[in-house]
């Protein structure tokens, strides 16, 4: 487990919370008497909950209430979680029952999905809020900009209702770049039969895409 928290960069004080974390149910009804992960699991939805929708809160304030939800949604939700837990290797560290560990319980999304929030309710549990957050961030920060990409697609929006309309047609130009090479930031305009009607700024071309569109169906009262 020395492995685990060096991955995690978190070392435990009260390691049987570590120990609880890892303990699937079926190793503990082989076992007997021993405490399994599904109460810290329940907690540590919650917890992931509040630091995700806190994160996003602060950093994403032009997202009205309905798009906070979604990129949330999909921040916490079992296929982000799974793919959490493979970046720290979880399953090698998980106890599991003969059964699980024979049909493949280590690589089981909801298996490693609960155990993730499980971990995330033990480091809040011995380490407070901070270090939980610390954790967590690490993990949704870097999973943010895919998140929203899918669940605010502009662009999509924008091209579905420009084809009702078969004779017009839009694009995007690059207009404008800012910032140094490591910081660098584009300006795209979209356009509609030539006509600009949005424009948007971002770390990537894609972003800067995607905030033109919004531009425009804001304008356009959509």
């Amino acid at each position: 487990m020395q492995n685990l928290e060096k991955k995690i960069n978190y070392e435990f004080k009260d390691k049987s919370l570590l120990t609880t974390a890892l303990t699937h149910s079926s190793y503990a009804n082989e076992k007997g008497g021993v405490l399994y992960n599904e109460r810290l699991e329940f907690l540590g939805d919650s917890v992931l909950g509040i630091i995700t929708a806190e994160y996003l809160f602060k950093n994403h304030r032009d997202f009205p209430e309905g798009e906070l939800t979604k990129v949330r949604a999909a921040l916490v939700c079992e296929k982000a979680l799974y793919a959490f837990a493979k970046e720290i290797d979880l399953g090698e560290y998980l106890f599991l029952g003969k059964g699980e560990l024979h049909t493949g319980g280590k690589n089981r999304p909801s298996i490693l999905a609960d155990a993730f929030e499980a971990l995330i309710a033990a480091i809040y549990l011995d380490g407070g809020m901070e270090q939980a957050k610390k954790f967590v961030l690490h993990f949704i920060v870097g999973a943010q900009e895919q998140a929203i990409e899918i669940n605010t697609d502009y662009k999509t929006k924008l091209q579905e209702i420009i084809q009702k309309n078969p004779e017009e047609r839009i694009e995007y130009a690059t207009i404008g770049e800012t910032g140094p090479d490591h910081d660098k930031r584009f300006i795209v305009a979209v356009k509609l039969n030539s006509n600009i009607i949005g424009k948007g700024e971002g770390r990537s071309k894609k972003k800067a895409e995607q905030l033109a569109a919004k531009e425009a169906l804001r304008l356009m009262g959509l």
